[in-house]
């Protein structure tokens, strides 16, 4: 195939996604205007400005929040450049969040990860990892990291969460260990699904309780780059 002919079937791909994008938001315009009583024009104006103007607002506050913790660091002149396989993906994702707190998560991941003297290893994994959190669900990470555990060994009760953990002792019986309530369950749940936890093993026949949790390697190294 000539480079004529590649060039012609690439403008054709584009063309063909170009169209299908214009489809489908003209159909989001039609479906935004029925609900509003108004035009298509004016459906898709809204929808299309609204999108606009909330990424533009989360970039500018990403960016406001970027610069005062690099400035407060000294360190607004010598950072380290990201890779691009991962920068623009943690643009990306970081633009489209608008709660506070996982907005200042996604501030302290870019930041610490151009900051030269830490040693945080950026990668898609915690991009992936922090898309999935729920503000509840990062905080209740953040607190299960708050204390120190090496080994990964060590029991944490979770009856406290999200306010506080503790450590757990092994002279309680497992009768007594106390669970938390479903909605901690449900986040936790998904905690252990993004390999953040691990469930501790309660009796020798191998039961679990969302009751007692230990830290894994790839928590602690993901809280680290959020603090």
């Amino acid at each position: 195939m000539s480079e004529i002919e590649e060039t012609a079937k690439a403008t054709q791909e584009v063309a063909k996604t170009t169209n299908k994008a214009l489809e489908v938001g003209e159909k989001f315009g039609r479906f935004i205007a029925k609900y509003i009583g108004g035009t298509l024009e004016q459906g898709f104006g809204i929808w299309e400005d609204k999108l606009k103007y909330i990424r533009w607002e989360n970039q500018y506050k990403l960016m406001t929040k970027a610069n005062n913790l690099l400035k407060e660091r000294g360190l607004l002149d010598n950072i380290k450049p990201l890779p691009l396989k991962v920068a623009i993906p943690l643009f990306e994702k970081a633009s489209l969040e608008d709660d506070d707190y996982l907005q200042n998560l996604w501030t302290n991941l870019l930041v610490n990860s151009v900051t030269p003297n830490m040693e945080i290893d950026l990668n898609k994994t915690y991009i992936n990892i922090l898309e999935q959190l729920s503000p509840l669900e990062a905080q209740t990470l953040m607190v299960i990291y708050s204390i120190d555990d090496e080994s990964y060994r060590t029991s944490i009760e979770t009856f406290g969460l999200p306010e506080y953990i503790t450590y757990h002792s092994n002279n309680t019986e497992s009768k007594d260990i106390k669970e938390p309530n479903d909605s901690i369950k449900l986040v936790l749940e998904n905690l252990l699904r993004l390999g953040c936890i691990s469930l501790a093993t309660l009796t020798i026949g191998g039961g679990q309780s969302y009751g007692l949790i230990h830290q894994t390697l790839l928590g602690k190294k993901l809280t680290n780059s959020l603090k």
